[in-house]
């Protein structure tokens, strides 16, 4: 590996050209690391000019022939050769033999130079050079420096690769490394790997220590969702640090060009900060579908003022079968409910107030005409909805919260109305050193007025449900070991009380209400219901136990959790029933999850039945990450329809990205459906780091609809602080894919 030259020991001889000089050591020289910022160089014009010499003549003031072993510094500019003329009133220097040069950083060598010290002016002759930006280095017939920050390198090649025999390179007619402004300009180039072209192109340019830059990117062939050819070439506009523009054409074989952008900027003004993306996709004149295609996405959130916000969400799709035409990953394939939200929110130092509008476009699976299951239901427009909150802690004891939504909801087929909710709420927290009593009060109230057309013409509707609970617990500590490590052990017992009497709710709408999951944060909420239209009665209590390991440093390393809940009465409030249900116990919720050692994590949960001695749902997850670029993790998951008393889902997962070899990489991904017996989503793939370039290659497969699926395959070479080339977008799909994965060549901090 090559490396920055140390400087020589002095000579014999050393001259100061200025009055101003009364020492002879020679100045430091600042080395940045590769990779750093773009800089800009300060040139100190009263810098002193320090010659050393064995062989010194010539006419002092005027001009200085030196021989034998001469180097010559002024400020950041070094420079060493055999023989050398240094013209004082010109500040110029003609060097000859074994001439090095260190210019504020980068390092040249050559069989000779004129360089003009003031104005940075000059050429070498069959130069060599090393850039401190990003340590790239190479060679050519002639080098021009046109100032201190610019060099244009004549008939020469480019490399961040070290040795003398770089893997790859780019050849050029003309490149102008321009330091300063943190780009290299190329024309006539040839990009060479293991020294055979391997693309060739009339201009280029790219940054010099890979920070961002407008231009060309790579053409990017690949595979559409179903398999159909793409070429796409992507420009890409750094507007400013904080905003930039991607445009990028693609020729979609048997379909068209479609045109696409994507813009992404953040920023501050007086009133706070700001930050939105948005992404379109455009194809004229499907010549398969004889429609136009395409699809909008746009985020937004902006302050207006101190405490005032606004923002939207929108998404949209020209069709149905979008997703199903053009998807390219797991997550844009399966988004079916394309949300548009406009929405503004206030805060006040207890209170705040938030304002939205909701539309919904649902995208349903071509299957779903057959399949009821597949059916996607469209959820209810809010047209629009306001929300208040208020909340004072601490005030005499109490904690008083207040809550309120007024809503007006539409659909298309459904009932349509407006609803007022308040939940007015005060509660006592009594707190010792180990233990804790919260009694809590509560109001539930809401009015509905329905929509005339609607299935209950224009009926208005009124409820109000209090509610009492009552929390409490306690704390024990010991101190303990977790694998060989000292820890600390809690055991936290829970008891959770709650009464709510019946109140008759079959007549009201359902417009965004669900029963919630059945979990750990929902057995200690006092409604099991998700959303404002049902309260349900209860008179029941949770009981649960959870023990944490703990580091000196308060750092929890594992937490153990086991609850039920226990019904006095029956649960008469249902959802669309009107049986009640019955049961005297709920199933048992386990837990255990944390980071139990340096290298393995874990989060598993498990619901179980008693009474039929049967697992309703499961979750098990573990991340085995041993070392650098080395991940494993596991997963399985299982859910059971308590009703019908069949599998829902029953799928396995492993994904992992590991060193076959010194340089040599697998990554993969498989999730499978053991109930359907089918491979729902899998990824296989190779990498090989190459120190100065990577390249990666592999295909996935994933579920698009019911009975359908995409394949695109993927291979990539990126060559270091130039560029990447290949097929598709494997560095989305491998982080997408394995949770852990990182990039061979980027830096690993643990």
């Amino acid at each position: 590996m090559s490396r920055f030259p140390a400087p020589p020991s002095p000579h014999h001889w050393a001259f100061a050209l200025t009055a101003l000089a009364t020492a002879t050591a020679v100045p430091g020289y600042a080395q940045t690391a590769p990779g750093s910022p773009k800089r800009t160089h300060v040139v100190d014009k009263d810098a002193p000019t320090i010659i050393r010499a064995e062989d010194i003549d010539g006419r002092p003031e005027r001009e200085l022939n030196l021989g034998r072993d001469v180097e010559l510094v002024r400020d950041k500019t070094r420079v060493t050769a055999d023989v050398a003329c240094f013209r004082q009133v010109e500040d110029e220097l003609e060097a000859r033999g074994h001439v090095k040069i260190w210019r504020f950083g980068d390092y040249y060598t050559g069989d000779e130079v004129k360089l003009n010290l003031e104005s940075g002016k000059g050429y070498m002759l069959n130069p060599t050079y090393r850039l401190e930006a990003n340590a790239a280095q190479g060679k050519a017939q002639r080098v021009n420096f046109l100032n201190e920050d610019e060099a244009v390198v004549i008939d020469g090649t480019y490399s961040t690769c070290q040795g003398p025999n770089p893997d790859w390179y780019l050849k050029s007619s003309t490149l102008n490394l321009d330091s300063g402004r943190d780009v290299g300009v190329a024309g006539k180039t040839i990009v060479y790997f293991k020294n055979v072209p391997i693309i060739g192109t009339p201009a280029m340019s790219f940054s010099l220590s890979g920070a961002r830059r407008s231009g060309w990117l790579p053409p990017i062939p690949g595979f559409g969702s179903k398999g159909r050819a793409e070429l796409t070439v992507p420009y890409y506009f750094n507007i400013a640090p904080n905003r930039d523009l991607t445009l990028f054409p693609r020729l979609i074989a048997r379909r068209g060009i479609q045109l696409g952008a994507h813009a992404r900027y953040i920023g501050e003004t007086d009133a706070g900060s700001y930050a939105g993306d948005t992404f379109v996709e455009y194809l004229p004149n499907d010549k398969q579908a004889n429609a136009d295609r395409w699809m909008f996405t746009s985020s937004h959130t902006q302050a207006i003022a101190r405490d005032w916000s606004f923002g939207w969400n929108v998404r949209a799709a020209s069709d149905e079968n979008y997703p199903n035409d053009f998807s390219k990953t797991v997550s844009g394939s399966a988004e079916r409910q394309l949300l548009r939200e406009l929405r503004t929110d206030y805060r006040g130092e207890f209170w705040s107030l938030s304002a939205r509008v909701q539309k919904y476009q649902v995208l349903q699976d071509p299957a779903a005409a057959t399949d009821p299951t597949l059916f996607v239901s469209r959820p209810y427009d809010r047209l629009p909805a306001i929300n208040f909150q208020a909340a004072r802690y601490d005030v005499a004891g109490f904690d008083w919260q207040f809550s309120s939504e007024l809503t007006s909801f539409w659909h298309p087929t459904l009932t349509r109305g407006n609803r007022l909710v308040a939940v007015p709420q005060v509660s006592y927290p009594i707190i010792g050193p180990s233990f804790f009593i919260t009694p809590k009060l509560m109001l539930n109230a809401a009015a509905y007025q329905l929509d005339p057309n609607g299935t209950l013409e224009g009926k208005s509707l009124t409820r109000a449900v209090p509610t009492m609970s009552l929390d409490s617990g306690l704390v024990f500590e010991r101190d303990t070991k977790l694998f060989g490590r000292a820890a600390t052990q809690t055991l936290e017992p829970r008891l959770f009380y709650v009464r709510t009497p019946y109140r008759d709710q079959k007549e009201f709408p359902n417009f965004d209400t669900a029963v919630a999951t059945f979990n750990f944060s929902q057995i200690f909420s006092e409604n099991r219901f998700v959303g404002a239209d049902r309260v349900s009665d209860a008179n029941q209590v949770t009981a649960a136990v959870v023990s944490r390991f703990l580091e000196a440093s308060g750092a929890e390393r594992l937490r153990l959790a086991f609850g039920q809940r226990f019904y006095f009465s029956d649960q008469r409030v249902q959802l669309n029933a009107t049986t009640p249900t019955r049961d005297a116990k709920s199933d048992i919720l386990l837990a255990a999850t944390g980071v139990v050692s340096d290298t393995w994590f874990i989060d598993s949960a498990v619901q179980y039945n008693p009474s039929d001695s049967r697992v309703i749902s499961s979750s098990y997850t573990a991340r085995w990450m041993p070392g650098p670029k080395k991940v494993l993790n596991m997963g399985y998951r299982y859910l059971r329809d308590p009703v019908s008393n069949t599998d829902v889902i029953k799928n396995v997962e492993f994904s992992s990205q590991w060193p076959l070899s010194m340089r040599w990489f697998g990554v993969g991904r498989i999730s499978y459906s053991m109930k359907d017996k089918k491979i729902l989503e899998s990824l296989v793939g190779l990498e090989y780091n190459g120190d100065c370039w990577v390249f990666r290659m592999g295909a996935q497969r994933f579920v698009t609809t019911a009975k359908e699926a995409s394949t695109p395959i993927f291979f990539q070479l990126e060559l270091n602080g130039l560029s990447k080339f290949g097929v598709g977008s494997p560095l989305e799909a491998l982080r997408n894919s394995i949770p852990g994965y990182q990039r061979l060549n980027e830096s690993t901090r643990r």
